[in-house]
């Protein structure tokens, strides 16, 4: 048995399944393969790049700058807490995912309106950044930051939507491949293209940090959201659903905020909670080590470009390789198999670190590090997405999946917030092994999730 003909042409409505995605017959490895040659998964590709721009400007590659400037680990620690504007996304989606904006909605669509307004925002925050120097005052920069991850919030509702919206339940392992495919590609740009740029653009022979170099570089990621921008305005809107006329805005709020998580609720009824928790915990491994990658690079005595190359290019490009597999894999042997292999990957890649700190400055270690992880990490974001989008309801799926992609962050990001206090204190060593074990109990409740059934 082969795959259904090629996914579904620009505009085409979703299915809503309303539950996880099942272990579909095994068609032949070219035809599963051509699925990402569908239009749909190429225009993932793009969005997906001005999705992933944002991410390493406001946490990796921005610590990077400030470790570089002088700001201390514990305040970077804290300033992660910038990235709880993805976990609070979900009280705004309700207004993404109804809210008309005023001749844009009318001209362009509701997904793509809302998608071009926060990429403009993003763009204009970066500029900001751009032109603060936060050694010399450190406020300016992060109200900058937080302007970015507002926008990028906004805009990961509206595109997370928008795929759901465009294909149907088979292909979503398969878009969700190529969005993240397009998402580590700008994290390439943004993490390594910045570093090699900022690099590229200091005066030899002068200060250890200039700000000058770190302002080129964040000018030219500004200018690197034209290709999504480009993208959002040829697409096609996804057939335009009508929704009911509210009467009164309590009929409104209960239609927009109210529904989509009742209906949640209604289709898994009491393992409801099991899957959330699943949801709540599942990267809690990576995004807790993540605050920190960047200022222990810089704490081992690793340039720019050692780390440009190995970090955002070896590490990126194993990424791109779990990806792609995750997504294969998944439409072969079914999405819960490979959601549990990529949470043992993942817990145990950390331990790598640990040792990786025992070596100081060796690049072969880096090298071997950073590919692993990545590669675990390509896997088990692949699964996971096509997951959470496997729960939501068509009828709201932004305001699902913004709760979804939230709950994903919510107590990682908060953990993170002391992970410089946690290095200060106990060292790098042991900060590697115990986020190592905060992966354990994911191990249970993939397993748990995989035996829910919805309603």
């Amino acid at each position: 048995m082969t795959l259904p003909p090629p996914g579904p042409t620009d505009g085409a409505p979703a299915v809503a399944t309303g539950k996880p995605a099942t272990n579909p017959t095994p068609a032949s490895w070219l035809s599963t393969l051509r699925v990402y040659l569908e239009p749909a998964s190429l225009r993932m590709l793009s969005l997906g790049f001005s999705a992933g721009l944002p991410l390493a400007l406001v946490f990796g590659t921005f610590f990077f700058w400030l470790r570089e400037a002088g700001i201390d680990r514990t305040t970077i620690g804290y300033l992660s807490w910038v990235g709880m504007a993805y976990t609070f996304k979900w009280v705004w989606s309700p207004l993404v995912d109804r809210l008309p904006i005023p001749v844009l909605t009318r001209t362009l669509g509701r997904r793509r309106s809302w998608l071009l307004v926060s990429q403009l925002v993003i763009a204009g925050a970066l500029v900001g950044m751009a032109f603060n120097d936060p050694q010399l005052a450190l406020a300016p920069a992060v109200w900058c930051a937080i302007a970015v991850a507002f926008g990028s919030a906004t805009q990961d509702i509206a595109l997370d939507a928008f795929r759901i919206e465009s294909a149907d339940s088979e292909h979503q392992a398969a878009l969700s491949a190529t969005y993240l495919a397009g998402y580590r590609l700008a994290m390439i740009w943004s993490g390594a293209g910045a570093l090699v740029v900022a690099a590229r653009s200091e005066v030899p022979n002068a200060a250890l940090y200039q700000h000058s170099a770190w302002q080129v570089a964040y000018l030219v990621m500004a200018a690197s959201m034209l290709p999504g921008l480009l993208t959002v305005l040829f697409s096609k809107e996804p057939v335009h659903r009508v929704l009911p006329a509210s009467r009164n805005a309590l009929e409104w709020l209960r239609g927009a905020l109210v529904e989509p998580f009742a209906d949640f609720l209604k289709r898994y009824g009491h393992q409801a909670l099991l899957i959330l928790a699943l949801i709540a915990i599942y990267r809690i491994s990576d995004v807790v080590l993540g605050i920190m990658a960047y200022p222990f690079y810089v704490d081992l005595g690793f340039t720019k470009e050692e780390v440009a190359a190995v970090s955002k290019v070896y590490g990126v490009i194993m990424t791109l390789v779990g990806a792609f597999a995750g997504g294969v894999l998944a439409l072969r042997l079914g999405v819960m198999r490979v959601l549990m292999l990529g949470a043992v990957l993942s817990a145990a890649s950390n331990l790598l670190y640990a040792w990786l700190s025992s070596r100081g400055h060796d690049l072969g270690a880096l090298v071997f590090v950073i590919s692993a992880d990545n590669l675990a990490g390509g896997i088990a974001t692949s699964a996971f997405i096509a997951y959470m989008s496997s729960l939501t309801n068509v009828n709201y799926s932004a305001t699902q999946y913004a709760l979804f992609s939230s709950m994903m962050l919510l107590l990682p990001k908060f953990l993170a917030g002391y992970s410089g206090l946690f290095v200060d204190t106990f060292g790098y060593s042991s900060f590697f092994i115990a986020t190592s074990l905060l992966g354990l109990p994911v191990l249970l409740l993939v397993w748990l999730a995989s035996r829910v059934k919805s309603a």
